[in-house]
């Protein structure tokens, strides 16, 4: 905890003359936050407490088991991850809340549809959500202070070892789906995730019942059945692992499997019936940007690394870098069975990086297998 966490946790002991003790006060404390973060942009906002042995359990027997792959972050800092007081010392309550992010009007089946088309996640084609999120908690946890005076708290948006999905379960947002993911049935499961962990011992929700019955939709739509068993993902397998969070080459036998994914895959979640109730967003830094709901996998390969800077500037796609967005599209070329794809490809096989030239070499010689014409024998 940092010294301004520790500040803000130290502060109630001395100006706590405002806190609500009485239940009744409490409890329309908790009305009044949930009002406020209504205000602030959150669709729904949710009180649970730290208390988290089962997720603990299925965390630890997931990392065992080697699923996780290079997600070391998940097996650091002990159990902190499933301790929130231990994370930030006096923590008795987290106050949950979520936020929609699908565009409006969006077609992502379309392309997916055309091989040409390059597809990327619906929660990265805006600004990235962290710092916005961020910010309104934080306008969250500025109303309760005016309200009650200095209390002892932490913002945390996917920026620290938290539990978020477990969490936002036990305050009532949501269940965990058997692909992983956190569905609403009210809102389906478009939506990104905040906490405030909080020293107020606020009344707590009632946790989401789960709803997914028999239904294996996004199990059986998965393009490289990453979803090993039901609530149980491979990363290794996982086409957002793939894209996003390995640094490496992608193993070749999954590349097929990628399809035009150049960033994430949202498979699962189209298949889920529930997003039948999913609502677009009314956040305008979530709407797509430069075209990357409708841009080819040609046009993006044809960024140098000074564009792929400027207009990622914001986005979550940056934080992959130019080398593994080359060699994402790379594969989508591959996949294409385009032949406008090998003059494209061509153009980068004096690439120096040993990474990407050889993900283009595998692309172009994929397209000779499938009979496209105009792809060299040899690549030089």
């Amino acid at each position: 905890m940092g010294a301004d966490d520790k500040l803000r946790f130290c502060r109630k002991a001395c100006l706590m003359t405002k806190v609500p003790h009485k239940p009744n006060e409490l409890a329309a404390l908790v009305a009044r936050i949930k009002t406020w973060g209504r205000d602030l942009g959150f669709q729904q906002v949710g009180i649970t407490d730290t208390e988290l042995s089962h997720a603990e359990r299925h965390l630890q027997a997931w990392l065992d088991a080697g699923l996780h792959g290079e997600l070391d972050y998940m097996a650091r800092h002990g159990n902190k991850r499933s301790r929130p007081a231990d994370l930030v010392d006096g923590t008795v309550r987290v106050i949950s809340a979520r936020m929609d992010y699908l565009p409006p009007d969006d077609d992502p089946l379309r392309q997916l549809a055309d091989p040409a088309a390059a597809f990327v996640s619906r929660y990265a084609l805006g600004r990235d959500y962290h710092k916005l999120m961020r910010n309104r908690l934080q306008k969250l946890a500025d109303r309760i202070q005016a309200e009650i005076g200095p209390f002892g708290y932490r913002a945390f948006v996917d920026s620290a070892p938290v539990l978020e999905k477990p969490l936002a379960q036990k305050a009532g947002l949501g269940w965990i789906g058997k692909h992983t993911n956190l569905i609403n049935k009210d809102a389906g499961s478009w939506f990104f995730l905040g906490e405030l962990y909080t020293d107020l011992a606020l009344p707590i929700d009632a946790p989401a019942e789960a709803h997914c019955g028999t239904c294996q939709a996004c199990i059986d739509i998965c393009p490289t059945q990453a979803i090993v068993a039901p609530y149980q993902v491979d990363a290794r397998l996982c086409i957002s692992y793939l894209t996003i969070e390995l640094h490496g080459a992608i193993p070749e036998h999954l590349r097929p499997g990628v399809g035009n994914r150049i960033y994430g895959c949202d498979d699962c979640q189209q298949a889920c019936p529930w997003n039948r109730f999913a609502a677009p967003t009314r956040e305008q830094d979530f709407l797509p940007r430069h075209g990357l709901d409708s841009a080819t996998l040609i046009a993006l390969f044809g960024w140098d690394e000074t564009t792929f800077l400027k207009r990622t500037e914001g986005s979550a796609i940056r934080r992959i870098g130019w080398r593994r967005w080359l060699r994402n599209i790379a594969v989508a070329l591959g996949n294409s069975g385009d032949p406008t794809a090998i003059d494209a490809l061509k153009t980068r096989l004096s690439e120096t990086d040993p990474m990407v030239r050889e993900h283009i070499i595998w692309a172009l010689d994929r397209l000779t297998a499938a009979g496209v014409q105009g792809v060299p024998s040899r690549h030089p």
